[in-house]
């Protein structure tokens, strides 16, 4: 079974699109994050989730 961590990142109306994909990019290539989920607010804010896969190794010894 595949667990996940995850991460809650929020932005407000001011944010630019730009800001908002880089600041994504850079999570996605140093961090190993995937987009899990966005949602838009009336109002303009926005709600992005991120997820990661937990790797757990399992001793063989």
């Amino acid at each position: 079974m595949v667990e996940y961590e995850f991460r809650e990142l929020q932005f407000n109306r001011d944010a630019t699109p730009g800001q908002i994909r880089q600041m994504l990019a850079d999570f996605a290539e140093y961090e190993h994050w995937e987009l899990a989920r966005t949602r838009i607010y009336t109002g303009g804010r926005r709600r992005i989730w991120l997820r990661r896969k937990i790797i757990r190794v399992m001793r063989t010894a």
